[in-house]
């Protein structure tokens, strides 16, 4: 049976630990008096406090942090953490006691980590605190708490700034990934379906990502990089008009040509034999007549 605890609002002792990898040992909540402080050193366990409203501090690990209404913060196994209420604005929190494998990686999927210790969801703050009422309302239940502790999670990690910054990452990777492709594959027949195929990803989506970070489409990129390759391979005046048209991906020296001297004003025999100091500059000028078409 749950037991309880004096000296706060409610808490119970739960030890539900049925389920394999989140395990839920007690919870509660507090409306704190002005400079109320508590100092924990947990073991084998982690807290998470919800603050409904007010405000307070936490202390760890050798750093204050300043935390307010609809943020959560940790306190890690095995790390002496201080937390205090605000003397002026206290604050009213509930906390659970949690633990299993799978309970850091969760909360780490969300932002909340030792070295980053409070949460504030982008969204959907006043869903996380009714769930975790929910499970105040229904401590006696334990498939219930648990299940509505991983659509807790499941919020947080969806409505996480550190979700949102990965998923920066993440586009900027598939962006890197699209131009070493094309670097690798630029002699050959690409095609966009291709290149949004090895990365798994929807051709309209990978087109608009790409756009967004490089300012240019993909097919832009690709004429780009290969008028480049083929300015280079002109300046040093070994391979004819046609071979560098087929090492740069075209089987049409016509098309080719045409290509060339619609992004460079000039035609490929003109070029052969440049200095290539002068084509780098031929290629900026190359740069700017595509934004200004754009424009």
């Amino acid at each position: 049976m749950p037991q309880e605890l004096q000296g706060c609002d409610f808490c119970k002792f739960v030890n539900y630990e049925d389920s394999d990898d989140f395990y839920l040992y007690e919870l509660g909540t507090n409306k704190c008096e002005p400079l109320y402080s508590y100092e924990h050193l947990v073991k084998n366990r982690i807290i998470i406090h919800f603050v409904l409203n007010g405000k307070g501090i936490l202390r760890l690990n050798g750093k204050q942090y300043d935390v307010g209404p609809h943020q959560i913060f940790l306190i890690p196994s095995d790390v002496r953490t201080f937390y205090q209420a605000d003397a002026e604005d206290p604050w009213e929190y509930i906390w659970f006691h949690i633990g299993g494998p799978k309970i850091p990686l969760i909360l780490k999927e969300a932002g909340l980590t030792p070295s980053h210790p409070v949460y504030t969801p982008v969204a959907c703050a006043d869903k996380i605190e009714s769930l975790a009422r929910d499970i105040l309302d229904n401590y006696t239940r334990q498939y219930y708490c648990v299940g509505t502790l991983y659509q807790i999670c499941d919020y947080m990690i969806e409505n996480s700034k550190a979700k949102q910054e990965d998923d920066y990452e993440n586009s900027l990777l598939y962006v890197k990934n699209v131009i070493s492709y094309i670097q690798l594959k630029y002699s050959e027949h690409v095609k966009i379906e291709n290149i949004a195929l090895s990365l798994g990803l929807n051709r309209s989506y990978l087109t608009r990502l790409f756009k967004e970070a490089t300012g240019y489409s993909l097919q832009e990129y690709l004429l780009t990089y290969r008028m480049k390759m083929a300015l280079k391979l002109l300046s040093e005046d070994k391979l004819s008009v046609s071979e560098v048209a087929e090492a740069v991906g075209y089987t049409d020296t016509f098309t080719f040509s045409k290509a060339f001297k619609r992004h460079f004003k000039q035609s490929p025999s003109a070029c052969k034999g440049i200095d290539y100091s002068i084509a780098t500059g031929m290629l900026g000028v190359a740069r700017a007549n595509i934004k200004a078409s754009k424009s």
